[in-house]
């Protein structure tokens, strides 16, 4: 139960983002800023950490493999965001959210069984409250090809990144299996989007108070996800997962004051619900079993 809550954590970190991104966005910076900002300080505090509490070092292969999971990271963000410039952020959502379904076909093709019927169930609870809280079905949308494309890509590189976070150089400390997957991604953002906010004047006029607040809440994700992940398995992690979308509705609902629908917060209750059922399920069975 406590690995379980430590990656529900980690996905409502991740909810929290859009909120700062949102601030800074309204103080006139741009997202490969405020990307770049919040990638290069998390990757300082991860080495920091690394400094503070050590354990097992990586090798090469490991480096390797750790800094290929950071880049999907990197390519998550990076799709998202382009996504973004051709559709409405509800249909964006909808389309990063099939991360869930995806990620438990690759799980299921290595390793060669299909999933439980109670992460079935939850799946559909979670694919049918992602469309319901998103707002896209209020609302009318843009569709656009090329950004249904990059969403889904958005959508594969998350999923990538849950299952190799669960399999890749587990004997490395986690310290530093964060700090070179953090690595990874500030890299893979920095080919995308030079980081000019090192030399444009950026950092002094506050980009440094979005960029920190951003890497704060990245670092506890990633961190969550690193100790977490290996220890529940990739399919609960992945169901766990979808509460970034709940807690990104609760904080523009009470912190940016937006509007939020009677079927939004359904969807919100119905996602919920999906991310408990296979808990739920797993202490009904133990009862059973220790009645």
């Amino acid at each position: 139960m406590g690995w379980t809550l430590l990656v529900f954590i980690g996905a409502c970190s991740y909810g929290v983002l859009s909120t700062i991104v949102k601030f800074a966005y309204d103080a006139g910076f741009t997202v490969d800023e405020v990307t770049g900002c919040q990638l290069l300080i998390a990757a300082l505090l991860s080495w920091l950490l690394v400094l503070l509490f050590g354990g097992r070092q990586a090798g090469k292969k490991e480096w390797l493999s750790l800094l290929a999971t950071g880049l999907c990271t990197g390519l998550t963000g990076i799709f998202y965001y382009a996504a973004l410039q051709y559709m409405d952020a509800s249909l964006a959502i909808i389309m990063l959210f099939q991360f869930t379904w995806i990620g438990m076909l690759w799980e299921s093709l290595l390793s060669k069984s299909w999933p439980e019927p109670a992460k079935l169930a939850a799946l559909v609870l979670l694919l049918v409250g992602t469309v319901l809280a998103s707002g896209v079905i209020e609302a009318e949308q843009q569709f656009s090809l090329l950004g249904m494309l990059l969403g889904l890509l958005a959508a594969i590189s998350y999923s990538f990144f849950i299952l190799l976070s669960g399999r890749v150089a587990l004997q490395v400390s986690s310290w530093s299996r964060n700090a070179i997957m953090m690595t990874g991604a500030m890299l893979m953002t920095f080919l995308v989007y030079p980081p000019r906010f090192l030399y444009n004047g950026a950092l002094g006029e506050g980009l440094w108070m979005y960029g920190s607040g951003l890497a704060l809440f990245v670092l506890i994700s990633i961190l969550c996800f690193t100790f977490g992940v290996p220890r529940i398995g990739s399919m609960l992690a992945l169901i766990l997962g979808s509460a970034e979308l709940p807690t990104a509705v609760v904080m523009s609902r009470f912190v940016l004051h937006e509007q939020v629908t009677g079927l939004q917060w359904l969807g919100v209750i119905i996602i919920l619900l999906g991310i408990a059922v296979p808990e739920l399920v797993k202490q009904r069975l133990k009862g059973y079993v220790n009645p």
